[in-house]
């Protein structure tokens, strides 16, 4: 895959993010290794390699799922919205 110009303006675009004029050939530059080390993963071969594989055949530890209410973080969070009713954000309709 080619990185330029006009992909990375429709990653922009997707992303909401500016890319700073002078630090777009940089962008293409670092997107681009990315992409080419995707690449070359894409080339192993695993068909031999164990679906389960892991380096260590410990489990992970499970804890009790207990359910609990702590409101004062509802209220935290919800003090900064500019609307919320009911501990829940109000925003503007986007779909009509």
């Amino acid at each position: 895959m080619q990185v330029d110009d006009t992909l990375l303006s429709k990653l922009e675009k997707l992303s909401f993010l500016k890319v700073a004029d002078n630090k777009r050939q940089e962008m293409i530059a670092q997107l681009s290794e990315i992409v080419s080390f995707v690449d070359n993963l894409s080339q192993l071969n695993t068909d031999k390699a164990d679906n389960n594989f892991a380096m260590n055949n410990d489990t992970t530890q499970l804890r009790v799922d207990e359910p609990f209410i702590d409101t004062s973080i509802n209220k935290s969070i919800l003090k900064h919205a500019p609307k919320s009713v009911d501990n829940f954000f109000i925003v503007p309709k986007i779909i009509e």
